[in-house]
């Protein structure tokens, strides 16, 4: 797969940069030509000399040229290497250089090289255990996904500080493996194919200030969404209200209340190939939505009653005009949601139910990660390990795949 293939290499400062070096003769012998772009700071650890030798190409530094008149480095190198590669992984990529992708720094030629990018952009991790699981770098581990960029997850063990935990750069042999699969166009198996995504809460309104509703995130959703426009799919996301950006590639359609979303749904669904319903859409919603806000002392007594009403079963309504779309539900569940699960799956003639109580540590609303139980109308229950969002999206793409083929 990497036969011919142009691949840009990122080293910045981590003591894994060491790495870096065997990949680029991994790359070389797999017959691709190498472009090694450096920080400063990786060359406190690694000699440009080393890289370039392995590479048989200049390294490139800095994003001006070293001294007036000099022609090697061209004022726009950036912009044509951002051109030339057809894929582009930044290993190591310390914590430092991974905030500034995120949030769309450009103060070296590396971090400029990736605002110029046409080519996908894998990322690999590799710092102490501390840094790695701190908030804010796993925050900024999420934004890459969600953005679509592929993470290499890092490798666990002992590293150079003397602690153990995540956090070691992966071997050679994994990355190119990542790199090989991005080349060879896993992503693209859903290309051709319409996925519709539903997202979030919705808000029933009460009166102009209040609503019923739930803790959603949507992160669930907007995973999904992402994964599967990264895998070459036309997605339509229809989210309640949350505040997430909007995946790469992605049709987003807003909505506030379960009505609204019941009729988005619709409109589209015919046309579709895959519905996949992860919104936590309100079972019930008020009778009456008061016109303005209703005062406390305006209520006689103690307490308060609201009347209301059930929302339309979306999933039943796309069920009953399904024709040969694959229907896969979320059943949300604190007690026996296997059992509740299976009932969902048989009830509403689905092809899949993914199964998860957000009690469950690793598993709760907001969060970046999910435990969740995969059930088919064959009777099986796979139940999955803790992991972030995102790569339970991918198993639930796997999942739907075979599904499709066979349509």
């Amino acid at each position: 797969m990497l036969e011919g293939k142009h691949i840009l290499l990122g080293v910045t400062g981590g003591i894994a940069a060491y790495k870096s070096a065997l990949l680029v003769r991994e790359f070389v012998r797999a017959g691709a030509e190498v472009q090694v772009i450096m920080t400063r700071a990786a060359a406190q650890f690694v000699t440009p000399l080393t890289f370039g030798t392995l590479s048989q190409r200049e390294v490139v530094m800095d994003m001006f040229p070293p001294t007036p008149g000099e022609t090697t480095t061209p004022w726009t190198r950036h912009i044509d290497l951002a051109l030339w590669g057809d894929v582009m992984v930044i290993a190591p990529a310390t914590a430092n250089t991974i905030a500034k992708i995120v949030h769309g720094f450009a103060d070296n030629f590396l971090t400029s090289l990736v605002l110029a990018l046409r080519c996908p952009l894998a990322v690999a991790p590799a710092m102490d255990v501390d840094m790695y699981r701190n908030p804010v770098t796993q925050q900024n581990i999420s934004l890459l996904r969600q953005r679509g960029f592929t993470v290499i997850e890092p490798a666990t063990g002992e590293l150079a500080s003397g602690l153990s935990g995540p956090g070691r750069l992966p071997e050679p042999a994994v990355i190119l493996e990542a790199v090989g699969g991005i080349l060879a166009g896993r992503t693209r198996d859903f290309a051709g194919k319409k996925v519709l995504v539903t997202a979030g809460p919705t808000h029933e309104p009460l009166d102009p200030v209040r609503y019923l509703g739930n803790r959603s995130s949507g992160k669930m959703g907007f995973s999904i969404a992402g994964a599967a426009a990264q895998r070459g799919a036309e997605v339509t996301l229809i989210t309640g209200p949350v505040v997430l950006p909007t995946p790469p590639h992605v049709h987003r359609i807003d909505v506030t209340t379960a009505l609204e979303m019941h009729e988005a749904v619709l409109q589209v669904f015919t046309t579709t190939d895959v519905l996949i319903m992860a919104a936590a859409v309100a079972d019930f919603a008020p009778v009456q939505t008061a016109p303005h806000k209703i005062k406390r002392e305006l209520v006689a007594g103690d307490s308060f009653t609201i009347e209301c009403v059930k929302n339309p079963d979306i999933l039943r309504s796309a069920a009953d005009r399904k024709t040969s779309q694959v229907l896969v539900g979320f059943a949300l569940e604190t007690t026996n949601e296997i059992e509740h699960a299976r009932r969902k799956l048989t009830a509403k003639g689905l092809d899949l139910v993914v199964a998860n109580n957000p009690t469950e540590e690793g598993a709760g609303f907001g969060s970046d990660t999910n435990i969740v139980t995969l059930i088919t109308p064959d009777g099986r229950a796979d139940r999955l390990p803790q992991q972030t969002k995102f790569d339970i999206a991918n198993v639930i793409l796997n999942r739907i795949l075979p599904m499709l083929r066979s349509r």
